[in-house]
């Protein structure tokens, strides 16, 4: 029941009809989804999904086998590679209820990954930036990069890191950098050591 849960968060379901006995659901992006686990058949089911996950028109098949007896919930990606696209659906399964151990003032907080924009060192802090607040964390930058690298974070320089997601807009500056700007208006900077690869994580052309 949780496997199954755990899947059907992450998928907005725009249409579902019945096919040989198991329900088909067509989704087109990954959204949070209000259909509970409860709500399912205690059955396999199928999804198919049109959408960017390959190249051309391939479809996204997604196989959730809900048994009682299993002990350990693991899920499996078999694609033909691993897209820009495969890996933002690999960060979003990575930093589900993934937390945060930071400091405010005088308090300890458990942050969502999800809800941290960028984290910034500045004499040899480390800052923790959300679109409302900002945090401190006992972690050296590099150490956070080991942590959040596989949910969706980017070495943007020496001395920050970006959640990608929360890129708003790209701009070219001097010197082959690239001026990013964030959801929160806030604006960085892109050494071109990690240009490159920013592009190739966005699914730009390098």
């Amino acid at each position: 029941m949780l496997f199954c849960h755990f899947m059907f968060r992450m998928w907005q379901v725009a249409f579902c009809s019945l096919a040989s006995g198991k329900n088909v659901c067509y989704v087109q992006n990954v959204q949070c989804c209000q259909r509970q686990a409860a709500q399912m058949p205690q059955t396999a089911e199928r999804c198919t999904g049109i959408g960017p996950w390959a190249s051309g028109r391939s479809e996204l098949k997604i196989e959730i086998n809900v048994d009682e007896n299993i002990e350990d919930t693991h899920i499996v990606i078999s694609c033909k590679k691993l897209t820009p696209e495969m890996e933002k659906l690999l960060a979003m399964l990575h930093i589900l209820e993934k937390q945060l151990a930071v400091q405010k003032g005088e308090e300890t907080c458990f942050l969502d990954v999800s809800e941290v924009v960028y984290i910034e060192s500045v004499d040899r802090k480390s800052f923790i930036y959300t679109l409302k607040e900002v945090y401190e964390s006992d972690f050296k930058l590099y150490e956070l990069e080991q942590q959040l690298e596989p949910c969706g974070f980017f070495r943007a320089s020496k001395s920050s890191l970006i959640q990608l997601k929360y890129i708003k807009s790209l701009r070219a500056d001097i010197n082959r950098r690239i001026k990013v700007t964030l959801e929160s208006g806030e604006q960085l900077i892109v050494s071109r050591q990690y240009a490159e690869e920013l592009k190739r994580r966005l699914g730009l052309k390098v």
